[in-house]
């Protein structure tokens, strides 16, 4: 399994990672057999979230990887926090220390290797953000610290203010999500896809030596549905197939190995608790894609260039 530096520091890692979201539909027995399963593949960072499953999936994990022979400190858990389904985000001082005592207790550890605040907070004052981080790190809870779909300008307001490195930003990405890249490919155009979305994230998290972290990369729209097999997208898994059919691998291990074929440094979040999925997933992090067979998973996805 290809590793990964990340943010930019001696913190090693898999380049594809294992989240959990989906595992409250499991019993700790089968949740088991997928942590095994990941870990055997050679992934050792799982994401999390105090949302997943309402807490639930961080629970299960955390009394599957008791019934595995995998030791917690060959794994890099990482666990997010903020959103509070339906009714707020809250960046104060008190919930992120409740969201991350909570995740401690769910998945039976003493402490998290990462810490990210799930979507940003209009009402964020990263002073009050600063001083919460500190007091987690010093008294050892979180190692380190990121975001998720957070804007360059978000980022760095956060970032100026407080003491720890941000190593990650998650963002959704995808064959089908390629609106982080359009707006480069598309530059001095007036079309729809020239338009800004997100503030450069891609060419902003490069220059910060910071990690993207790629989530629902098999996912098209805001949660959709699968572009793998899909008829909704024939072109697009008729080169899935080429590929995968040349490097004798899946379609999930193409899709996965163009986002990791992105010079950026990206990291793969799969969602899949199947274990034969997993397999198949992890192994598109040992696939280098042509700058050609980039560009045309890109184009069969629907895209154009200029």
């Amino acid at each position: 399994m290809k590793q990964l530096y990340l943010g930019e520091t001696s913190w090693q890692a898999s380049a594809i990672a294992f989240g959990n979201w989906r595992m409250d539909a499991l019993t700790p027995e089968q949740a088991a057999k997928s942590i095994d399963t990941a870990y055997d593949c050679g992934i050792n960072f799982i994401d999390g979230a105090d949302m997943y499953g309402d807490g639930k999936s961080e629970q299960v994990f955390g009394q599957a990887l008791k019934q595995t022979s995998v030791k917690r400190e060959d794994l890099f858990l990482q666990s997010k926090g903020a959103i509070l389904p339906g009714k707020r985000y809250d960046f104060s001082k008190q919930h992120i220390l409740d969201s991350v005592d909570g995740a401690l207790q769910r998945l039976g550890t003493d402490y998290l290797d990462s810490f990210l605040l799930h979507r940003p907070d209009p009402l964020m004052e990263p002073e009050e953000v600063a001083e919460t981080f500190d007091e987690l790190q010093q008294n050892g809870k979180v190692r380190h610290f990121g975001v998720s779909n957070f804007n360059p300008q978000q980022f760095l307001l956060l970032q100026e203010s407080i003491n720890q490195k941000l190593l990650f930003n998650q963002v959704q990405f995808s064959l089908m999500h390629t609106v982080m890249i359009d707006h480069g490919i598309h530059s001095n155009m007036a079309d729809d896809r020239s338009i800004n979305r997100d503030g450069e994230i891609i060419e902003f998290c490069r220059r910060m030596g910071v990690t993207i972290q790629a989530w629902s990369p098999f996912q098209y729209g805001f949660f959709e549905g699968v572009f793998i097999d899909s008829p909704k997208f024939p072109e697009l898994n008729d080169k899935l197939q080429e590929l995968a059919d040349k490097y004798d691998v899946s379609k999930n291990a193409i899709a996965a190995a163009w986002i990791l074929r992105h010079p950026a440094n990206m990291q793969v979040i799969i969602g899949t608790m199947n274990p034969k999925h997993i397999i198949d997933s992890a192994k598109g992090a040992d696939v280098e894609l042509s700058r050609q067979e980039w560009y045309d998973l890109y184009m069969s996805a629907g895209n154009d260039m200029p």
